[in-house]
């Protein structure tokens, strides 16, 4: 196991041999300078954790190494612990706001050296940790893909994300509603303050006013504390409304309310409390049609569709198929500590075939699934355990069809197989597919589905 390397910087040889066999006792591994320039060459030769570093050197001092370094106590660069014998509070400002951990006086102890010595390389750890959780966050916060719908989605992100206007993010399930309304948050300035969300459709009528807005104790059965909303967790952030159209027309109310004053009154209480938020929504239902039907409130609408996003589905972004089973492929075997696996040309064919209606969300469950399943390095087509019956050259019966004609026959087919599993009844049908019952209607006429078929 590599041992953590110390650098000595310092101009009176007793001392960097005293540290030095100090150090090396306590495990570490050390090297020596006894000038600054001679520091500042090894300092950026790199490979050290931490530098002690005298203030008072022949030629150039330690201040101004500590200015020259490159990255000096952050995630990147050494902890740099500052040592003088003729400390004063004007240079240990200094070095602080240089970048230095700590300034210690001389004579030094053996044991306030290892604290402070075990202290920065601890703090150094947790900025390296913080720092690899920061980019792997970007990372998959990245929308992939070198399609043209997937190039109008960065674009649109990038143009918007760092105004406060609202955003309504239509798509179907799977397609990454969620990963479009983190990407707009990372973009933006608010992105060091939280980013909250709220599953409108997974939380019952009863629970989800003290979910949005809090409640106080004895409010409600069961309250035996103070409950924090999730308005109020979101106070200088975003908050992500998904599934908004599955909100009832109660909560809606108070959310309108909300948006226009930006404050509200938590369950049980009279006192309003004042909040910051920038509210991000998604929805796979066509909210017009909600409203018509009086299922959503048109003002609520207005007030959130000031920035409409479209996030396409899958079967529309077939030439990202392909880059998309590659990262995922890449984020499991990663997650697995597997092999890297490759696919073929021919498994690459074989999913572009596929209709895919559960999108993004599907084609990423399918990449862990054959992550676990084969231990194959060249995953060719018979590895790809796709529905048979279901891809999209099968159904249409024709390689030659047009885009349009092989999504309808993929749908019909889909729409006809859970027709199937609901043993035909149309309103447990259009639950399953998420759909209004009337929609489905509307679909089935459209692709000459007959109620009985």
């Amino acid at each position: 196991m590599r041992r953590t390397r110390v650098l000595i910087v310092d101009d009176e040889p007793g001392i960097r041999a005293s540290l030095s066999g100090v150090l090396e006792d306590e495990g570490f591994e050390t090297r020596s300078a006894a000038t600054g320039e001679e520091g500042l060459r090894e300092i950026e030769a790199g490979g050290y954790e931490a530098v002690l570093l005298d203030v008072w050197l022949p030629g150039m001092d330690g201040l101004e190494v500590l200015e020259r370094m490159h990255a000096p106590g952050d995630s990147g660069g050494p902890a740099v612990i500052m040592i003088s014998g003729h400390a004063n509070i004007e240079s240990a400002v200094r070095a602080t706001k240089l970048g230095a951990f700590d300034f210690l006086e001389k004579p030094l102890t053996i044991e306030r050296v290892l604290l402070v010595l075990k202290n920065a390389l601890e703090q150094r750890r947790l900025q390296q940790k913080v720092a690899d959780l920061k980019e792997t966050g970007q990372a998959r916060l990245k929308i992939i893909g070198e399609s043209v719908p997937a190039k109008a989605l960065r674009q649109q992100i990038s143009l918007m994300a760092a105004t406060n206007g609202r955003v309504l993010i239509y798509g179907e399930s799977g397609t990454g509603k969620e990963l479009v309304a983190h990407a707009i948050h990372a973009g933006s300035a608010r992105a060091d303050q939280p980013f909250v969300e709220v599953n409108c459709a997974a939380l019952p009528e009863e629970l989800i006013e003290s979910e949005l807005f809090g409640h106080r104790k004895g409010s409600l059965a069961g309250a035996a504390a103070d409950k924090i909303g999730k308005f109020e967790k979101a106070d200088g952030g975003t908050l992500f409304l998904d599934e908004v159209g599955d909100m009832s027309l109660r909560t809606q109310a108070k959310v309108l309310r909300v948006l226009d004053e930006q404050r509200f009154e938590p369950v049980g209480s009279l006192e309003a409390v004042q909040v910051d938020v920038r509210v991000i929504a998604s929805t796979n239902k066509n909210l017009e049609e909600e409203i018509e039907r009086g299922n959503f409130r048109e003002d609520l609408f207005y007030r959130l569709n000031v920035i409409p996003f479209e996030v396409p589905p899958l079967r529309e972004r077939l030439e990202d198929i392909a880059l998309l089973a590659e990262h995922f492929l890449r984020e499991f075997t990663s997650a697995y500590g597997r092999k890297a696996k490759e696919l073929t040309e021919e498994a690459i064919a074989s999913l572009k075939e596929y209709g895919w209606p559960g999108n993004v969300r599907e084609l990423k469950n399918l990449m862990e699934r054959i992550v676990i399943m084969y231990p194959q390095v060249r995953i060719d087509a018979r590895h790809v355990p796709l529905p048979q019956g279901r891809r999209q050259a099968e159904r249409s019966g024709d390689r030659t069809a047009s885009l349009v004609e092989v999504r309808q026959s993929a749908e019909r087919d889909y729409i006809l197989r859970k027709l199937e599993d609901c043993g035909g009844n149309v309103s447990r049908a259009a639950e399953a597919l998420g759909l209004e019952r009337s929609n489905l209607y509307k679909k089935m006429r459209a692709l000459g589905i007959g109620p009985r078929e």
